[in-house]
C-alpha cells in the first residue's frame, strides 16, 4: 500500500464486502466466543440495571450454581431435555430444514407416553421402555407432514412447522381439559405416572435421563461424523444441489434426519413429563422449543457444542430461579438474556461467512 493511500482521509477511502470461501475452525471458534462473552456482558448489564448487584452476578451464576452440589445436580437435570432438542434442531438443521416445530414434536412425544399409562398398556416392568418407544415414534410421525409437504410440494417448513404446534398445543388442552383431566381435582394435567412409570434416579439423586441424554449425543456425534449418513448430510448442508448433482440421495437424507430430529424431540418431551413433571401438563413444554433453536444456533449444528450450550442455558434457567427469589426478577428476564445471546450468535455467523477489503485506488 502506497504512503498516498495511507494518508488519505478515512472518510474517503473505499471498501467493499466479500464473501468467505472459509474460514479455519479456530478463527471460526473464536470469532463465536468474542459473541459470547459479549453477549453475557450485555446481559450482566441488563440484570444489573434491573437491580442485581453487579458482584453477585458471578457468586450467582457460577459459584452458587456450579460448585453447590444440589444446583449443579439441578443444572444436570434441567439439561438433559434440553440436550435433546438442541440435538434435534442440529440434526433438522444440518439438512436445510428449518425445524420449529420441536415444541410440537415434545407435546406429541410426552401424549404418546401418556397413552401408553392411561391404558395401561405392557407389565409394569415394560412400561417405561414401552413409553420411550411411543415418545419417539410419536414425536417422529409429527415431524412427517412437514418434511413430505417441503419434499413434494415445496411447501415452506417454517410456516408447516409452527402451524403443526399451534394444532399440538391445542390437541393437548383438549385432552387436559377434558377426557384426561385428573379426576381428583380440576387442574389441567393428568393423573399422576406409577413410580415404575417415572425416569428412576440413579447414584447420587442423578436421573437416568442423564445418561440417556449423554449417549443420545454421542450416537448423533457418530451418525454425523462416521456414518454414511452423516457424509450424505454434509453434502446437503454444503449444497443441496451439488450433492443431487454427484449422486447423493438428498430427499431420503433429508426425510432421515428429520424424522430423527422429530424422534428426538418425542424423547425430549418424555423427559420432562415422566423425568421432571411427573405426569403431562398443559404447558410442560414452553420455552423448550425456544431453546432448543438458541441451542442448535450456539453450537453450529455440532453435536458436542449442542451439548455445552444447553449445559449453559440449564445454567441460566437454574440461576434465573434464584435471582427470582432473591432480587424478585421474572423469568422473562432469562428469557431476555436467551434473545441476547441468539443476536450476538447470529452476528457473530456474519463476520464468519464475510470479510470487509480495503479497495486500492487502481482496483
Amino acid at each position: 500500500m502506497s504512503e498516498l493511500a495511507l494518508r488519505r482521509p478515512l472518510m474517503n477511502r473505499r471498501y467493499t464486502l466479500e464473501v468467505r470461501q472459509q474460514m479455519a475452525w479456530p478463527w471460526q471458534a473464536m470469532i463465536l466466543t468474542v459473541s459470547l462473552v459479549l453477549g453475557l456482558l450485555i446481559s450482566g448489564a441488563i440484570l444489573v440495571w434491573a437491580g442485581v448487584p453487579a458482584g453477585e452476578l458471578l457468586n450467582e451464576f457460577v459459584f452458587l450454581t456450579l460448585f453447590d452440589a444440589q444446583s449443579l445436580k439441578a443444572v444436570l437435570f434441567q439439561a438433559s431435555p434440553l440436550i435433546m432438542v438442541g440435538l434435534a434442531g442440529c440434526l433438522a438443521f444440518r439438512a436445510k430444514f428449518w425445524n420449529l416445530g420441536l415444541e410440537g414434536q415434545m407435546i406429541f412425544g410426552a401424549i404418546g407416553a401418556t397413552a401408553i399409562t392411561m391404558w395401561e398398556i405392557g407389565s409394569p416392568a415394560m412400561r417405561l421402555p414401552l413409553m420411550i418407544i411411543a415418545a419417539m415414534a410419536c414425536g417422529l410421525l409429527w415431524s412427517v407432514a412437514p418434511v413430505l409437504l417441503r419434499l413434494k410440494l415445496q411447501v415452506n417448513e417454517i410456516v408447516s412447522t409452527l402451524m403443526l404446534n399451534y394444532i399440538a398445543i391445542n390437541f393437548l388442552l383438549h385432552l387436559m381439559y377434558g377426557a384426561w383431566k385428573d379426576p381428583k381435582d380440576a387442574f389441567p394435567y393428568s393423573p399422576k405416572y406409577e413410580s415404575f412409570e417415572l425416569l428412576p434416579d440413579l447414584a447420587n439423586g442423578l436421573s437416568l435421563s442423564i445418561p440417556i441424554a449423554i449417549g443420545t449425543a454421542l450416537l448423533v456425534l457418530w451418525f454425523v461424523s462416521i456414518s454414511r449418513g452423516g457424509l450424505y448430510l454434509r453434502f446437503v448442508d454444503k449444497s443441496p444441489q451439488v450433492a443431487r448433482s454427484v449422486g447423493v440421495p438428498v430427499a431420503r437424507t433429508i426425510l432421515l434426519a428429520v424424522l430423527f430430529s422429530g424422534a428426538l424431540a418425542g424423547l425430549a418431551g418424555l423427559m420432562v413429563a415422566a423425568g421432571q413433571e411427573g405426569r403431562l401438563t398443559h404447558s410442560f413444554y414452553v420455552g423448550y422449543g425456544f431453546s432448543g433453536i438458541l441451542i442448535a444456533f450456539l453450537a453450529r449444528n455440532n453435536p458436542i457444542a449442542a451439548t455445552c450450550a444447553a449445559l449453559l442455558i440449564a445454567t441460566l434457567f437454574v440461576a434465573g430461579r434464584s435471582l427470582q427469589v432473591f432480587y424478585q426478577i421474572p423469568f422473562a428476564m432469562v428469557q431476555l438474556i436467551q434473545a441476547v445471546l441468539v443476536i450476538c450468535v447470529a452476528s457473530s455467523d456474519f463476520f464468519i461467512r464475510h470479510r470487509i477489503r480495503r479497495v486500492q485506488a487502481g482496483d
